[in-house]
C-alpha cells in the first residue's frame, strides 16, 4: 500500500475523535499484521472500493467503546453498549472514513466506503484474504487504544 494513503486515515481519525468525542488520539507505532490475527471484542468494519480496495477495521475493547460513546454523548457515563451507543460508534467510523475519503479525493485518489458493520464478541479472529494489513494504533491515554487496521488488495 502506498504510504501516502495512510496519513489521511490517521489525520481524519485524530480530527474526528477530537471534534466529536473530545478525545485526543496519539499515533502509536504503525506495523504490518499477518493474517489471521486476533482482535479486541468490539470491531467496526467498513469496506473500501475505488482506487483503494479492501477494508478498514476499527478494533477496541468494550471499555474504550464506552469511553468514546460517553464522549460523543456529552460526557454522560455509560456502563453498557446499548443500540444508541453502538449506532453512535458506527456513525463515528462513518465520519472518520468519510473525511478520509475526502482527503484522498483532494489528492486525486477516488475511494468510496460501505456502511459500517458493528461486531461484538470474544476471541474474534480476522482473516483478510489476499490482502496486506497495516495496523495504526491510536492511543487514547495510558491504557486505552483503538487499532485501525487497513487491509488492502495489492
Amino acid at each position: 500500500m502506498n504510504v501516502e494513503y495512510i496519513n489521511p486515515f490517521i489525520e481524519a481519525s485524530q480530527t474526528v475523535l477530537k471534534q466529536i468525542a473530545g478525545i485526543d488520539a496519539k499515533l502509536g507505532s504503525v506495523s504490518l499484521k499477518n493474517s489471521p490475527y486476533t482482535s479486541d471484542n468490539i470491531v467496526i468494519l467498513v469496506g473500501l472500493t475505488g482506487k483503494i480496495r479492501g477494508q478498514a477495521i476499527f478494533a477496541m475493547s468494550k471499555a474504550v467503546a464506552l469511553t468514546i460513546a460517553s464522549g460523543m454523548m456529552g460526557g454522560m457515563e455509560l456502563t453498557e453498549l446499548d443500540e444508541i451507543s453502538k449506532s453512535a460508534l458506527s456513525e463515528l467510523t462513518n465520519m472518520i472514513l468519510g473525511n478520509t475519503a475526502t482527503i484522498l479525493y483532494n489528492k486525486g485518489v477516488g475511494v468510496e466506503i460501505t456502511p459500517p458493520s458493528f461486531l461484538m464478541g470474544d476471541n474474534m479472529q480476522i482473516s483478510p484474504s489476499k490482502m496486506k494489513t497495516i495496523c495504526i494504533p491510536l492511543l487514547l491515554g495510558e491504557d486505552k487504544k483503538i487499532e485501525l487496521d487497513i487491509s488492502v488488495v495489492d
